[in-house]
């Protein structure tokens, strides 16, 4: 059979490394763009005891994690904290009226019935509350990015490791089939030796751009808003600061925050890297002048130096909300003998392979000798290398796409879960959060202070 054929050959191609996992196929990977093979792959789900559940924070991703866990048996919602009223009432519309509902998430802590807590609040509460929740032995899963600032992270390791409880890190990247593909076919050797990396999300709408869609009722009576600034500074009550956080230094970390932790996630986990040790960032306030006092525009710049897991490379982040490109992200994997693009719900890889022969002609110092010399440098060369070592050596592409259906962010609470029940390994949890986490707050820290960062990824150190 073709596929079959097609099988082989691209087994070959990655030097025999198993792309099978288990029982059920799909028709899941081209070759030249053209034939096909098929993938096995299946979901993992575990329909032990039911896990209750309370999601803190009800804002966008609270509402999208919320859904996406609720999609794994056995799980139930049990409550929801909000600090807009309008949040709450909101769920109990969507999720049920027997939904409790708080503005204080210590209360949600001291239940019984509850087993585990979504954080999607702003990012200036993550590390407290997983500290917190932990504490409280519940099971956290935590939006990226970890914590707010670097020097919080290591608290946040230390008292998942003190209480022994599940945190996982929502950076669902990492669940991804495409990215686990990718990683084989790296692993392999199939683009050389990498030595760069190319990564960027562009946007063009204020949506994009955190201008989020405001209440027409927000106001102090509805917003707890002395709750929201706790142990910070004073200030007056801003709705922009509390519905369009991101933008804000005080409650955000920017697109760096936001963005590059994607980015970082995924490259960490396929070169299985602890991070960089050089960091520098530019960037600029080019377009949405609303306010805010974070870059829409950035560039950060990563040195990853050499390890018994990776050789050294380069990395060259991007975020720009005011992009002619429009919505598109891309990162790019560029070895000795290969690229390989990360899309949207797949990858590319192509190669180009320099011959052994270093050329001869062409844009080249050779014509500017003397006639009797190119025929004695041409006769040295062609005694030196074959015709055939003279030709750059060709391989076929490779293009995959994931199997229909497949949804990266319920895998990772599919992970999250098992882990809860004790079945399974965390693929994010707080250290591999927190090493995706510093290098980008780095960049934050880097563009604020015009200076350049060192960082230590083994100890997790500035």
């Amino acid at each position: 059979m073709k596929t079959k054929s097609s099988r082989r050959k691209f087994i070959r191609q990655v030097g025999g490394s198993s792309l099978l996992l288990a029982a059920g196929t799909f028709k899941t990977l081209a070759i030249d763009d053209t034939r096909t093979v098929e993938i096995p792959w299946s979901p993992k789900i575990s329909q032990n005891d039911k896990i209750r559940i309370a999601t803190i924070g009800m804002g966008i991703m609270g509402h999208a994690d919320t859904d996406t866990a609720l999609k794994v048996p056995g799980v139930e919602l049990v409550a929801v904290c909000d600090l807009y009223d309008g949040r709450l009432v909101r769920a109990k519309e969507k999720y049920g009226k027997q939904v409790y509902t708080t503005r204080d998430y210590r209360e949600l802590l001291v239940r019984k019935d509850i087993d585990a807590v979504i954080i999607a609040t702003s990012d200036q509460w993550h590390s407290r509350i997983s500290i917190d929740a932990m504490n409280s032995g519940k099971a956290v899963y935590c939006e990226k990015p970890m914590v707010h600032k670097i020097s919080q992270g290591l608290e946040v390791i230390e008292t998942c490791k003190l209480t022994g409880r599940p945190m996982q890190v929502g950076s669902q990247r990492v669940s991804s089939i495409v990215y686990a593909k990718a990683k084989e076919l790296y692993k392999s050797g199939a683009i050389g030796q990498l030595n760069c990396i190319e990564a960027s999300f562009d946007r063009q709408d204020a949506l994009g751009a955190w201008q989020y869609t405001m209440p027409t009722d927000g106001s102090p009576q509805t917003v707890d808003w002395d709750r929201y600034v706790e142990g910070m500074n004073k200030m007056a009550w801003d709705p922009k600061k509390f519905f369009w956080w991101r933008n804000y230094r005080d409650f955000g970390t920017g697109v760096a925050g936001d963005l590059f932790v994607h980015l970082l996630s995924g490259i960490h986990l396929l070169t299985d890297s602890l991070g960089p040790d050089t960091i520098f960032a530019s960037g600029q306030l080019c377009y949405w002048k609303d306010g805010r006092d974070v870059p829409d525009v950035m560039v950060g710049i990563m040195h990853y130096p050499e390890t018994k897991e990776h050789p050294e490379f380069q990395v060259m982040l991007r975020v720009n909300f005011v992009s002619g490109q429009g919505d598109k992200g891309i990162t790019r994997f560029v070895g000795s003998e290969g690229v390989m693009e990360m899309l949207d719900s797949g990858f590319v890889l192509s190669n180009s392979i320099m011959a052994k022969a270093p050329g001869l002609g062409g844009w080249d110092s050779f014509h500017t000798y003397p006639e009797a010399m190119q025929s004695e440098i041409r006769r040295q060369y062609e005694q030196k290398y074959t015709p055939e070592e003279r030709k750059r050596p060709v391989k076929p592409g490779v293009k995959y796409t994931a199997p229909e259906g497949f949804d990266e962010h319920l895998e990772h609470f599919k992970n999250f879960f098992g882990g809860v029940r004790g079945n399974e390994t965390l693929v994010e949890g707080p250290e591999f959060g927190f090493r995706a986490a510093a290098p980008t707050l780095a960049c934050n820290d880097s563009y604020f202070q015009k200076k350049i960062i060192q960082w230590d990824p083994v100890n997790m150190k500035a």
